[in-house]
């Protein structure tokens, strides 16, 4: 074992459980049995379609189609399998709230710059085929897990394709520049991938991190200025006490 290296299970918090469970019970109900027999059509109202949300207003597809995939199971299977690993340590190191707020403001985040970034490949070029093509997936907000996880823990060895060791740091940044080429070798709408949506993710994710720093250095500087008050007055009537009252003239 490299020096430096550690292996550990990565563990089952609440948000990670419930997410897995919705996510893996909308797939099986929703979309194999009630989509697959009785052939009513659950993706299609739920999936992410930019010309819908753009001009018919449908935006709860920004937020629904993280919680349903494709008909492949191993679609679903990488996508659960990457939200327990990156999604479970920083749950524990945020808390489930600001962990779901992550979550949900990288997967709806990546929903809106991926329907603008198609409404302007289609003014440019004329083609409005991204338009009308439906997204599904929780990849978008799972590459935002994917960028916490390179700046919280950018410093851990991890196993590119389980031989090459590297930084944390670095695997992130090298699956950002994999999603950024093939976007560009296969236009912005990324033929069966919407690499636009995972470089959403990626970007919708440092935004409410920064977000987030912004509010706790705003929250810092408030209490280190209420302190600083607080030990004026200390002093101040520490001075006081030292001076007769007027009435004692």
């Amino acid at each position: 074992m490299n020096r430096g290296v550690s292996f550990q299970t990565a563990p089952l918090t609440p948000a990670v459980k419930w997410l897995l469970i919705i996510n893996v019970a909308i797939w099986f109900l929703l979309q194999v049995m009630v989509e697959g027999f009785a052939k009513i059509p659950v993706t299609s109202y739920l999936s992410l379609v930019p010309g819908k949300v753009l001009f018919n207003f449908e935006i709860w597809q920004l937020f629904t189609y993280m919680f349903v995939h494709s008909m492949q199971v191993t679609h679903i299977l990488f996508n659960m399998l990457m939200l327990w690993f990156f999604g479970a340590e920083l749950e524990q190191r945020w808390g489930t709230k600001f962990f779901l707020t992550y979550y949900f403001s990288s997967g709806v985040g990546a929903a809106i710059i991926y329907c603008v970034g198609v409404w302007g490949y289609a003014l440019a070029t004329g083609s409005e085929t991204g338009l009308i093509v439906p997204v599904v997936g929780a990849s978008g907000a799972i590459f935002g897990l994917l960028l916490a996880q390179g700046i919280i823990f950018g410093e851990r060895i991890v196993y590119f394709f389980m031989l090459f060791p590297m930084k944390n740091k670095w695997f992130v940044a090298l699956m950002g520049a994999v999603q950024f080429a093939s976007m560009m070798t296969s236009s912005v709408t990324g033929g069966e991938v919407a690499y636009l949506a995972h470089l959403g993710g990626i970007v919708a994710g440092f935004i409410t991190l920064q977000v987030k720093a912004w509010f706790t250095r705003q929250d810092f500087k408030k209490k280190a200025k209420n302190k600083g008050r607080n030990l004026r007055l200390v002093v101040d009537n520490e001075k006081k006490s030292d001076k007769p009252p007027k009435y004692w003239n």
